[in-house]
């Protein structure tokens, strides 16, 4: 008897000691959960459902001044369920991030240590969505709808039979004008110091930024607006230095009339034939003109500062969406002097953009005999230079001759 209570005992006594294992066990990883984003400080948590989109790849990434960087994946399961966790340094600024499926894009903003919740169908899923849990990126989210219904407009505008040229043109700058004044009233002037009124100044139609301080005296002003505030609340921050930056800069550059065109001193002009170099594209990787010599190329150097670039930009996006698989490739050179707005101009451009620090005291841009901006040639295959814009009646016929 006294033998099996002996045992009964040593049991109970084990049984305390499992228990007091797991729940240490327990302690320690909740405690490790967490830190887990130490020792880089807190986090943030992103979560929710992505529904009919089994076997796909959800990728949360950060939209960093210096480009987009990915910072963690997911394939998704039968249920679409995910959860991300990402350190957010909430004390310098907010900071913006995006969930992406191939070109499924939904942007939210990181403004406090907070858990952020969003579901949306596969199939609808950059208009669809719902977001939870941070008010900044419901009212990005009104930003990015509006913008997809320009865009949608100007598409159906561009397949208008019925217009000419002129008139299309004319429209379009109205349909851009209009879009542009619903975000100063509704988004930049209601609060400058929030980050959707941030957002709203960076937004694009066809790859190029509605809002240009570099020549517009109108649009620096919304830039020094939101500046204000946020050097105010996030003084010394990278964000804020560049939103002063470039309203410090467009300032300057509006106060007196500023030319169309972009000169070179007539004696440095030279005619030159197919000359190979190489610059760094968006991600710092060098590609060289020589890279495509299987391609027809229009090479294009531009500034995407210049009047009319978003006009022209929308044009060479027509051309490549209707030739780029038959064997047309953009070869771009940026000569903009400010690389972070090169940056943001070029980012969702489909063709290879490139981008020249020296601007045109490059050596090699002096040998194409640039003589004012924007200025481009035709280069056939095997790298055979066929002619330049200014001998080009019809660019479209012209690339049809080559491919």
């Amino acid at each position: 008897m006294r033998k099996r209570k002996a045992q009964q005992t040593n049991q109970n006594i084990l049984k305390g000691i499992v228990a007091m294992a797991l729940i240490v066990l327990l302690v320690c990883y909740l405690f490790l959960t967490m830190v887990s984003c130490s020792p880089t400080g807190p986090c943030f948590r992103v979560e929710g459902n992505i529904s009919d989109a089994e076997d796909s790849t959800l990728v949360l990434e950060v939209m960093a001044m210096d480009g987009i960087h990915p910072l963690d994946s997911i394939c998704l399961g039968p249920d679409g369920s995910f959860a991300f966790t990402a350190p957010a340094d909430t004390s310098t600024a907010p900071e913006f991030y995006r969930l992406r499926i191939g070109q499924k894009i939904i942007n939210f903003v990181v403004d406090s240590l907070e858990t952020i919740c969003v579901t949306a169908p596969f199939n609808k899923m950059t208009t669809d969505y719902e977001i939870q849990g941070n008010e900044a990126s419901r009212t990005m989210k009104t930003i990015s709808l509006t913008c997809i219904q320009l865009q949608q407009q100007i598409t159906h505008l561009q397949q208008e039979g019925t217009l000419s040229y002129l008139e299309k043109t004319d429209r379009l700058q109205q349909l851009i004008n209009d879009y542009k004044q619903l975000l100063k009233q509704d988004f930049i002037l209601r609060d400058p110091s929030s980050p959707a009124a941030y957002f709203a100044l960076f937004q694009t139609v066809g790859g190029i930024l509605l809002f240009n301080p570099e020549t517009d005296r109108s649009d620096v002003q919304y830039f020094a607006a939101v500046a204000t505030q946020w050097d105010f609340l996030y003084p010394g921050t990278l964000r804020t230095e560049n939103l002063k930056n470039i309203a410090l800069r467009g300032l300057k550059n509006t106060r007196k009339p500023q030319p169309l065109e972009i000169q070179l001193s007539g004696d440095k002009i030279q005619e030159t034939g197919i000359i190979d170099f190489g610059f760094p594209d968006i991600r710092g990787c060098e590609r060289r003109l020589s890279d495509f010599h299987e391609n027809v190329v229009l090479l294009d150097f531009t500034a995407y500062s210049l009047p009319q670039s978003q006009q022209r930009i929308l044009e060479l996006r027509e051309l490549y969406e209707k030739y780029h698989h038959r064997g047309l490739e953009i070869y771009q050179v940026s000569l903009d002097p400010d690389e972070h707005y090169w940056k943001t101009m070029c980012e969702s451009l489909p063709w290879v953009c490139v981008y020249c620090t020296e601007g045109i005291n490059n050596d090699m841009i002096r040998l194409y005999g640039i003589q004012s901006l924007p200025s481009f040639f035709i280069i056939a295959r095997g790298s055979e230079m066929k002619a330049r814009g200014e001998s080009i009646k019809d660019l479209r016929k012209a690339i049809e001759e080559e491919l």
